[in-house]
């Protein structure tokens, strides 16, 4: 049931590919996702995502994408995958047009309690790409640390994005989940 203002969580099916396919590249490609801040059009051209690789995290053992909807539309989404002790968030997506009313606060604090409940897991990972200071910031406001452990960014696949500097990585931010 859901209330005038709150959002409702579902686990993403078949159904949805094509609208969070949407979603994800509205939040952080081209002049679309300008409207919000998440966007990564400074940074990255191409894609962020694609239908085969929302398909796969919908399929995968472990692994849950959450969608979140409000008044029948999806707003927003996350990747859950359960990794031992841990819990990996990613394919993180709030819609533009609703960013910096607290949504994706709810969605963050929605997949931690879920993580920990559902798989009992202690801690949640995530990479961010390490020249996000604005986002990293976000995140650490809400009990992340940045790790200084880094990842090499894909240059040359772009099922990743067409890069628009040589600087970039992904830098792993965790949180302890109590």
């Amino acid at each position: 049931m859901e209330t005038p203002t709150g959002p409702t969580f579902r686990d993403a099916t078949d159904v949805d590919v094509d609208a969070l396919v949407a979603l994800v590249e509205s939040a952080y490609r081209g002049d679309a996702s300008r409207a919000g801040w998440t966007t990564e059009a400074d940074i990255l051209d191409g894609q962020r995502t694609d239908p085969e690789g929302v398909r796969q995290v919908i399929k995968t053992p472990d692994s849950r994408l959450l969608v979140v909807e409000r008044e029948g539309r999806i707003v927003a989404c996350c990747q859950l995958e359960h990794r031992g002790t841990h819990a990996y968030f990613g394919m993180f997506a709030v819609s533009p047009t609703v960013q910096g009313a607290g949504l994706g606060k709810a969605v963050l604090a929605e997949a931690e309690r879920l993580a920990r409940a559902d798989w009992g897991v202690t801690e949640m990972h995530m990479t961010v790409i390490s020249v996000r200071d604005d986002l990293i910031g976000w995140y650490e406001r809400r009990g992340y640390r940045r790790t200084g452990e880094t990842t090499p960014f894909p240059y040359g696949d772009e099922r990743f994005g067409i890069p628009r500097r040589p600087d970039l990585c992904f830098e792993l931010l965790v949180k302890p989940l109590v």
